[in-house]
């Protein structure tokens, strides 16, 4: 995909709060499942209110298309009440299987799908909103800027996203300091300082993959 990275025009890094808008402006969302789940478990043992994100990211706007992509794995258990409640979010999901290879690696991405649903849907929203800290959608976010100059908003977890990406977005919605999009926040508190044992993996086989959100560039 073309480089437009000369052309990049400054951005805003926000803490807590998407920039008010106009009612009438149509937004988008496309939610990177693997990289926003991994990274909340991972950083602060929470799992994410995805009520509470799309409420946070949309704000006064108005929701046009929500996306979430996601990795079925076999030996998950608890997977299809997970996805179910994305659904009644509303999310439409797009999933696939998670592919293990002969010699025992593991493929879990989305990136092509997303990109492609992205800029399939541009033509239609406002703001695009990408929910993920994968360095690998740089390219796209430059090409929904410059190529068909729609506003686009990043968001994810500070120290699992690429840093040029919290860069070339116009707006870096930082989800660290949204508080209530993490769910059991006393008890993420309490482990930090050291209260409390940390709490076991959920049931089922964790993959063992590592999150797209820690390549940095």
């Amino acid at each position: 995909m073309k480089s437009w990275s000369k052309n990049l025009k400054s951005k805003r890094s926000i803490p807590q709060e998407v920039p008010r808008a106009a009612k009438n402006q149509r937004v988008g969302i496309f939610l990177d499942i693997q990289n926003i789940y991994h990274s909340a478990k991972h950083l602060y043992n929470s799992r994410v209110n995805f009520q509470e994100l799309v409420t946070t990211l949309v704000k006064d706007r108005t929701l046009a298309r929500a996306i979430a992509y996601v990795v079925k794995s076999e030996t998950a258990l608890g997977e299809e009440s997970f996805f179910d409640a994305l659904r009644k979010t509303g999310f439409e999901l797009r999933s696939k299987d998670l592919q293990i290879y002969p010699d025992g690696s593991k493929k879990a991405d989305w990136d092509i799908g997303m990109a492609v649903d992205a800029i399939r849907n541009a033509g239609s929203l406002d703001t695009i909103i990408l929910v993920t800290g994968d360095g690998d959608f740089i390219p796209l976010v430059e090409y929904l800027k410059l190529g068909l100059g729609k506003h686009v908003e990043v968001a994810g977890f500070g120290r699992t996203s690429s840093g040029k990406l919290k860069e070339i977005a116009e707006t870096f919605i930082e989800l660290d300091h949204v508080p209530r999009i993490l769910m059991g926040i006393k008890r993420r508190l309490q482990i930090q300082h050291g209260t409390v044992p940390r709490a076991a993996p959920p049931p089922g086989r964790k993959p063992q993959y590592r999150p797209q959100g820690n390549k940095q560039q």
